[in-house]
C-alpha cells in the first residue's frame, strides 16, 4: 500500500495546513500589492518568474509525493516535523526582512535614486535573506511531503526562480545606487553567509 503524504493524513494535516496558511497569508498580500508593478522594466518579469516557478514547484512536488512512492524518505514522521519547522523558520526570516526593508520591500523590483543600502539585521550577513527564506519555505514543504523527488523539485525550481530575480535585482540596484551597492556586494554573499 502506498504511504499517503503526511500533510494529507490526520492529525499531521492540521499542523501542516495551519502553518501553511500562517506562512503564506502575508506572502499573498505582497504578491497582490506588487502585481501592478510587475510590468516595470526594472522587474524584467522576475515577479512572474517567482510566482509561476513557485506554483510549478508546488504542483510538481504534490504530484510526485502521490505518484512516486518509491521516492518516499525513511523516517518520514520526524522529517515531517523538521519540514514544518523549516517552513515556519523561513517565514519568520521573511517577516524579519519585511521589517528591515520597510517600504523598500515591494515584491517587484523597484529601485529609486536616493534609496539607501540596507545592511542591518539579516542583511548584514547576506544580500538576499528574503530569497534564502523563500527557498527555505519551499524546502520545508518538500521535507514535510517526505519524498526525495518532491524535495528536489521544490528546491531546484524555486532556487532557479529566485536566482533569476537576484540577477535582475542586483543589476537594478548597482545601476541605480552605484558604488554603495557594489561595495555591499563585495563584502557579502548572496544567500548563505560566507558560502554562497
Amino acid at each position: 500500500m502506498r504511504p499517503h503524504p503526511l500533510p494529507f493524513v490526520w492529525p499531521y494535516a492540521l499542523a501542516f495546513w495551519g502553518v501553511f496558511v500562517w506562512v503564506f497569508t502575508p506572502e499573498w498580500g505582497v504578491v497582490r500589492r506588487a502585481r501592478g508593478r510587475a510590468s516595470d522594466p526594472q522587474d524584467a518579469g522576475s515577479l512572474w518568474a517567482i510566482m509561476i516557478g513557485n506554483q510549478i514547484a508546488m504542483a510538481l512536488a504534490l504530484t510526485l509525493a502521490w505518484v512516486a512512492p518509491s521516492a518516499t524518505i525513511d523516517r518520514r514522521v520526524p522529517l515531517f516535523w523538521v519540514g514544518v519547522a523549516v517552513l515556519a523558520a523561513g517565514s519568520l526570516l521573511r517577516r524579519h526582512c519585511f521589517r528591515m526593508l520597510g517600504q523598500s520591500f515591494t515584491g517587484a523590483v523597484q529601485v529609486h535614486t536616493g534609496q539607501t543600502v540596507v545592511d542591518r539585521g539579516a542583511y548584514r550577513w547576506v544580500r538576499h535573506p528574503s530569497y534564502s527564506a523563500g527557498i527555505m519555505m519551499f524546502a520545508g514543504i518538500g521535507l514535510a511531503l517526505g519524498n526525495w523527488l518532491s524535495l528536489a523539485s521544490m528546491v531546484l525550481i524555486t532556487a532557479a526562480a529566485y536566482g533569476y530575480r537576484v540577477t535582475v535585482e542586483e543589476r537594478a540596484l548597482a545601476a541605480t545606487l552605484g558604488e554603495p551597492y557594489r561595495e555591499y556586494m563585495r563584502r557579502t554573499k548572496r544567500f548563505v553567509p560566507y558560502l554562497v
